[in-house]
């Protein structure tokens, strides 16, 4: 386990919490993902101090900060991104790292399966090799267009933060 024992409670709390609010209303409430945040680098220093913040806010940084591009891309939604932050927070370094990339292996698996069900497999994938072919062109003149079909990525979010209090790094 990567996370301090006093943080595994609250952290999946906080993704439980989000997965059922973005499962049923398809948004994660800033009541929410804000309060958990603050208090995630509350207790971070007053329990450890000057690097215990700084492993916070580096956890939270870093987990925010790889979705942050999805967010203005208008793949995901804030709420997304800032659940991620949160979650970043409470596991910090290097649980935050393992969350966020696990939480995007769930999400693809997720997306897959959601595109199957809904038939657009096919333009999901030329969607993705657009997309690949649009990040490696020099004149990127504007952003590749999904299939529009959404998911609670507060799911994946709570796959990847279990997951990283499983695993050892």
């Amino acid at each position: 386990m990567n996370a301090p024992l006093w943080a595994v409670a609250p952290v999946l709390v906080l993704v439980a919490l989000a997965a059922r609010a973005d499962v049923r209303t398809r948004r994660i409430p800033n009541h929410l993902t804000f309060p958990a945040l603050v208090i995630a680098l509350a207790c971070h220093a007053a329990i450890g101090g000057r690097d215990g913040l700084a492993a916070s806010a580096t956890g939270m940084a870093i987990a925010g900060g790889i979705l942050l591009p999805g967010w203005l891309m208008g793949w995901m939604g804030a709420g997304d991104v800032k659940l991620m932050a949160a979650a970043g927070a409470w596991l910090a370094m290097p649980g935050a790292v393992v969350a966020v990339l696990a939480s995007l292996v769930a999400g693809g698996i997720a997306s897959t399966v959601v595109a199957v069900r809904h038939g657009v497999l096919r333009q999901a994938v030329q969607g993705a090799a657009v997309l690949a072919a649009w990040g490696l062109s020099r004149g990127r003149t504007g952003a590749p267009v999904s299939t529009g079909v959404r998911f609670p990525f507060a799911l994946a979010v709570a796959a990847g933060v279990t997951l990283a209090l499983i695993v050892r790094v």
